[in-house]
């Protein structure tokens, strides 16, 4: 494949790597001193689009692609407010959208351990605190990330007296047994290198259960991104990683 890279930082020269390793073509480079230049002229030699860049520029990004009738797979997170008009747009160009929260084949088996968690919590009202961590490094701009959101929509959806998410630095002070007036806390940090981590831990008067996803390395979530980019080929419409993966 000929594959522009929207988004030139850590993430995209980790994508460019390994893209590269399994025989692909990069035609295009973008990063923050080439953006604005940028149009859809010079996308029409790629065969896909990996969008990798920040949640002001995302959408944006995407529509120039579906104007060049180039497919996209978008890992920016926080522009999620757009999402139904970008879907809208897709289909009207008759184009090919891939987008998740997360690119990591774990996080997303992780997604579907957190729910089947949260399934079992609806009955087990003994366990009347909930709540999610999410650590990232400082370049990580989004707060709570989108992976985080996802996971909290998740139990939303699944434990009928959590009825909406609060995002806390983890600086801030909350106070516990706050979901008993349906809150779910999601607790951010950001700091230097470290891996990217998601906790949703539930609390009882006798116990605590927890279950952890640790990204150890950029490495699973540009895989999963150019696997994306390679199963899109030849599709048209709007895809995530439910469909790729069959969950």
């Amino acid at each position: 494949m000929k594959i522009a890279l929207i988004g030139y930082g850590k993430m995209g020269k980790t994508i460019e790597q390994i893209a590269l390793r399994r025989g692909h073509q990069i035609v295009l480079r973008v990063d923050v001193n080439n953006s604005k230049y940028i149009d859809t002229s010079d996308l029409k030699g790629a065969d896909v689009a990996i969008e990798f860049s920040r949640p002001d520029s995302a959408a944006e990004n995407i529509r120039k692609c579906f104007k060049a009738g180039v497919p996209v797979v978008c890992g920016t997170t926080g522009w999620y407010d757009q999402l139904d008009a970008i879907s809208k747009d897709c289909k009207e160009s008759a184009g090919s959208f891939f987008y998740a929260a997360n690119y990591s084949i774990g996080v997303n088996l992780f997604f579907e351990v957190n729910k089947k968690l949260a399934q079992l919590m609806n009955s087990q009202t003994q366990y009347d605190e909930v709540l999610i961590h999410e650590s990232h490094h400082l370049e990580k701009l989004d707060s709570p990330s989108g992976t985080a959101i996802t996971i909290a929509q998740d139990v939303i959806d699944n434990i009928d007296r959590v009825k909406h998410w609060v995002n806390y630095k983890t600086d801030e002070s909350v106070t516990m047994g706050a979901e008993s007036d349906g809150e779910l806390p999601i607790f951010s940090t950001r700091e230097d290198e470290i891996p990217g981590t998601h906790i949703v831990k539930y609390f009882s008067d006798v116990d605590e259960i927890e279950i952890i996803h640790k990204a150890l390395s950029r490495q699973g979530f540009a895989i999963g991104a150019l696997t994306a980019a390679e199963w899109l080929q030849g599709k048209k419409g709007v895809f995530t990683m439910k469909d790729m993966l069959q969950l």
